[in-house]
């Protein structure tokens, strides 16, 4: 069996998004000890800005008049999606950058979106899909940044709504409570959220590892 697994963080070390994807890959590695891990490091490693356009003026051209960055654009494309088809199952690892979505998972996505086995539809139908993500703040209900997560709706849409995968979410808030002064009054409400994230990864983990065949 396959894991394929996507880090969007601009860090590596210290970085909490990866913290919770770790415990996730080794609860389904402990299930299937031996088996492959395909990773792709979005963050540090990101796709380049331009491939997106050239994809899609590519498959507007006949293959004989595409240039060679079309060609590869289109190459790439084909890879990314091949990588999700091909896995059992998947774990990205994405967090919450100025209110928004990554740029690097989003340009990620776009240029996935132009290989034909992946656009318009739901390539990924009942896979099961693990999203690791978090936030330096609070967001939820009552909070001053209440509404103000504009990448967790988005990658619900993505991953689950468009590309029909069975969607597990595993959240962490507050990560900036110890770095930012501003936030030492949440301290313990900080390191409680913690230990629920990871012990969320653990679950997590082991229900995606108990999966047969990743379905």
């Amino acid at each position: 069996m396959t894991l394929f697994r996507l880090d969007a963080s601009i860090r590596i070390d210290g970085s909490t998004s990866r913290e919770i994807a770790d415990i996730v890959e080794q609860e389904w590695l402990a299930s299937h000890p031996g088996d492959k891990v395909v990773n792709r490091h979005v963050g540090a490693e990101p796709i380049p800005a331009t491939a997106w356009g050239n994809a899609v003026a590519g498959g507007a051209t006949e293959e004989a008049a595409r240039t060679p960055e079309q060609r590869e654009a289109i190459a790439l494309a084909q890879t990314l999606a091949d990588e999700l088809i091909n896995a059992d199952a998947i774990l990205f690892a994405v967090p919450l950058y100025n209110y928004g979505v990554s740029q690097h998972f989003k340009t990620y996505v776009d240029l996935l979106l132009t290989a034909p086995n992946a656009f318009g539809q739901q390539f990924l139908k009942g896979k099961p899909v693990v999203l690791a993500t978090v936030r330096g703040g609070a967001y939820g209900a009552g909070t001053p940044r209440e509404g103000w997560d504009h990448s967790t709706p988005y990658l619900k849409r993505v991953i689950a709504d468009m590309w029909g995968a069975d969607l597990t979410i595993v959240e962490r808030e507050f990560t900036l409570v110890g770095s930012n002064p501003a936030l030492d009054q949440f301290t313990d409400a900080a390191a409680a959220m913690h230990a629920e994230a990871l012990d969320a990864a653990r679950e997590a983990g082991k229900a995606l590892g108990a999966l047969p065949n990743g379905l």
